[in-house]
């Protein structure tokens, strides 16, 4: 990848196909449904964040978020084609996301678990009560 042919985009319109495809080019394709493409298209409605990296013509990184743009950002997707990882991709990705943002808003982010040691390098703080209800599970009184 030559860093010359390498742009950032904010508006450019992305497949469900493409972004399965970046998907599985990461790490990321392993914990995500790229079999269910209904779910995927959903992913990509109804993101308010989209920023995408591209060599020349081949995606090679995303960054999905869910946002209000002023109190929390919740980063769904970091993902960076494997071939392109080391080379500052990720970082731009995440800081052009945090630049959408307004300036009292928290960038939030559950890692990977192959990712969970390269947060801390990039200046993410670990936060121990982060709390997940799958899905099928109920929200209900116990005990």
């Amino acid at each position: 990848m030559s860093t010359s042919s390498l742009h950032y985009h904010l508006d450019r319109t992305l497949t469900a196909e493409q972004f399965v495809d970046v998907l599985n080019r990461s790490s990321l394709g392993e914990r995500r449904p790229v079999d269910d493409r209904t779910t995927i298209q959903g992913m990509l409605d109804h993101a308010d964040l989209l920023i995408t990296a591209w060599d020349g013509e081949t995606l090679v990184g995303v960054s999905r978020a869910v946002t209000d743009f002023h109190y929390c950002c919740y980063l769904s997707d970091l993902a960076v084609d494997k071939a392109c990882q080391h080379q500052g991709i990720g970082i731009e990705l995440m800081e052009l996301t945090r630049q959408q943002l307004g300036p009292k808003c928290t960038l939030i982010l559950l890692a990977a678990p192959a990712a969970q040691d390269y947060y801390p390098k990039v200046g993410f703080d670990a936060h121990p009560r982060c709390w997940v209800v799958a899905p099928g599970n109920r929200i209900e009184r116990k005990g």
